[in-house]
């Protein structure tokens, strides 16, 4: 777990799945986002830079069949 994400306010993704266990989680956090499985809250994260985050989300809508 990275420690500054310790205490980060984590919140179901808007595109995940709302009514299954299926999902991923977001937080911010001093200009970054962390991404992590709801199933494995103390699993893994990916941290990302908040542009790049922006830029990730962007193609994502952008591309066709998503």
């Amino acid at each position: 777990m990275n420690p500054a994400f310790d205490g980060a306010a984590w919140r179901k993704s808007r595109r995940s799945q709302q009514t299954t266990d299926q999902c991923v989680e977001v937080a911010a956090v001093h200009g970054y986002m962390g991404v992590r499985d709801s199933k494995d809250p103390d699993g893994p994260q990916l941290i990302l830079a908040a542009d790049d985050w922006r830029t990730f989300v962007a193609r994502h809508q952008a591309s066709p069949g998503r």
